[in-house]
Order: C-alpha cells, then sequence, then structure tokens
C-alpha cells in the first residue's frame, strides 16, 4: 500500500469517525444538556436523554416536501452543503487535537472560511424556498452574518498575534502548551468574550435568534422544511454545538489533550463553555436585527480592536 493510499486512509478515517460520528453524537447529547437546563430553568421536566436523537431518526423516516415554485435543487441541496462544512471543521479540529503533525499551514484560516458555509446553506435553503416567511429568515440571517463577521475574524487576529503570527492551529496550541492559554492574559480575555458573543449568534440562540424566531416567522429559513432536509439541518445544528466550543477551546484554552487525566480537563473546559452559553440563552430576551447589528459593529468591534491593540503591545 502506498503513502497517498494510507493517508487517504487516515483521512478518511478521521472524517468519518471523529468528523462526523463522534461529533454527531457529542453534538447530540450537548443538544439534549442544553434543552434539559432550558426546561429546569423555566420549571419544567424537560426531554428524555434520547430525544435528540429521536427527533433526527423521526424527521429521517418523514417524507421531503418541496414547496411549488421553489428551486428545487439548491432546495434540497442546501442542507446538506451546510453539513459537510460541519463536518470539514469538526475534521480539521481533531486532527490538530489528536495529531497535530497532520495539520497545515493556513488552517485557521480553512476553519474561519468553513465556519461560515452553515449560516450560507440556511440563506441558500430559505431563498430557495420562495416562502415569503423563510425570505425574511434568510435576509436576516445573511445581516447577521454580516454583523458577527467583523468581530469574529478581528478576534481572530488577536490569537494570530498572540501566538507569533502563525495561522496554523497546530502551532497556537503548541504555543499556549509551553506560554500558557491565551485567555490568561487581557487582550484574551476581551477576544474571548468576542468570540462568545458571536459564538452565539453562530448558533442563532437566544438573544441572536432573529432568523428563525418562531414566534415572529415561525422558523424562518426552515419553515418549508421537512423530512430528511430539516433532519439534516437540525443535526447540523447540534453538531455545531459541539465544533464551535472545541474551535474556542483550541483557540484559547490551549486544546483538548486526550491522554491520561487530561481527558477529564478537557471535558470540564467543554461542559463550562455550554454552560455559558446556556446561562446566556435563558437570561437575555431577543433583540431585533438592527439591534444585532449595532450591537456587533458598535461594542463588540470596538472591543476587538482594543484586544488587538493590546496584543501587538504584548498584553
Amino acid at each position: 500500500m502506498t503513502t497517498m493510499m494510507i493517508n487517504a486512509l487516515n483521512y478518511s478515517v478521521y472524517l468519518l469517525i471523529f468528523g462526523f460520528l463522534l461529533t454527531a453524537f457529542i453534538g447530540l447529547f450537548a443538544s439534549w444538556v442544553d434543552r434539559k437546563v432550558t426546561a429546569r430553568v423555566q420549571y419544567r421536566v424537560g426531554p428524555p436523554l434520547l430525544q435528540p436523537l429521536i427527533d433526527i431518526v423521526k424527521l429521517l423516516g418523514k417524507e421531503t416536501l418541496v414547496p411549488a415554485g421553489a428551486s428545487k435543487m439548491t432546495f434540497l441541496t442546501a442542507p446538506v452543503i451546510g453539513l459537510a462544512g460541519a463536518i470539514l471543521v469538526a475534521t480539521i479540529l481533531w486532527m490538530n487535537n489528536i495529531a497535530p503533525g497532520k495539520s497545515f499551514v493556513g488552517d485557521l484560516i480553512v476553519v474561519l472560511y468553513l465556519l461560515t458555509i452553515p449560516s450560507l446553506s440556511i440563506i441558500m435553503g430559505g431563498f430557495a424556498s420562495r416562502n415569503p416567511l423563510a425570505s425574511i429568515g434568510a435576509s436576516r440571517e445573511m445581516k447577521l452574518v454580516l454583523g458577527y463577521e467583523l468581530p469574529f475574524i478581528l478576534a481572530m487576529l488577536v490569537i494570530v498575534i498572540k501566538s507569533g503570527f502563525t495561522i496554523r492551529l497546530a502551532d497556537i496550541v503548541l504555543y499556549q502548551t509551553h506560554h500558557g492559554s491565551i485567555i490568561s492574559s487581557w487582550s484574551g480575555v476581551l477576544a474571548f468574550i468576542v468570540v462568545i458573543m458571536c459564538t452565539q449568534a453562530k448558533l442563532a440562540l437566544v438573544p441572536f435568534d432573529i432568523p428563525e424566531a418562531e414566534t415572529e416567522i415561525v422558523g424562518g429559513p426552515l419553515i418549508e422544511y421537512s423530512g430528511t432536509a430539516l433532519a439534516i439541518y437540525k443535526l447540523t445544528k447540534n453538531m455545531l454545538l459541539f465544533i464551535l466550543p472545541f474551535f474556542i477551546i483550541t483557540l484559547f484554552l490551549g486544546g483538548i489533550n486526550l491522554k491520561g487525566v487530561d481527558i477529564l480537563w478537557g471535558l470540564l473546559k467543554y461542559v463550562g463553555l455550554v454552560a455559558l452559553i446556556t446561562v446566556i440563552r435563558n437570561t437575555n430576551p431577543r433583540v431585533r436585527i438592527d439591534q444585532a447589528v449595532n450591537f456587533f459593529w458598535g461594542p463588540m468591534t470596538t472591543i476587538s480592536v482594543i484586544a488587538v491593540l493590546l496584543a501587538l503591545a504584548g498584553k
């Protein structure tokens, strides 16, 4: 067996086992935790442990309806594109934490690009359905992306500066191994705050669940989706509930070491981030889309610029 075939097999294992199966499993569990905590806050019992998985399986068994007048090809391929982007991001993150030698230069930029794919797929699907409410939701999603991407990229610039101007995730993790977590610096703390807020928006959770807003536009871009297509969207969102905290851990908290007792420490990091996201979700009201854009272009961009300046000053 040639070296190229061995490498292709290794990458396939990372893609299927870690990028898809393990990420989906952890994402579904995190979704259950989020729903359970939310229910307790609202004095409800909450769903059973397997409910997120049951929801996905139930949708897979239902018919996928395509609305009249919709762009059928775009409508049906949009969910798959979003899922593919999430799987690729998860694969890159797992590789950088398990086998840093398999990473490549510029993978940070690739991850940032791929993280926009799920949002773009929602925009594509919403407009392709030709439903007025779906178009409103897709328009809101587009504005939200334009709002949070600027401070999010500036926060990533802080990571690049602090880790010696590298855009390779493995080098960022290695830097934190020798110099401590980036969040331990002033610029790191400010960048972390910005990234947490942007993560809330990327997950479309309160207070930034404006695109779906069930009480206003009945699900927004996903209003016409059913069956397998809707299941894929739901699964992608569940996977992102693991991928985005995993990304934050890699950049700010030194990554996850899967050896010995360090596994427990990595688990605590992840649980802590999911708990923080859930607390934000349950303690804030939904904002309007103009308020969200002003929030990201105003306070969040200002904080991220200050963080960049502090990082350049070595703080």
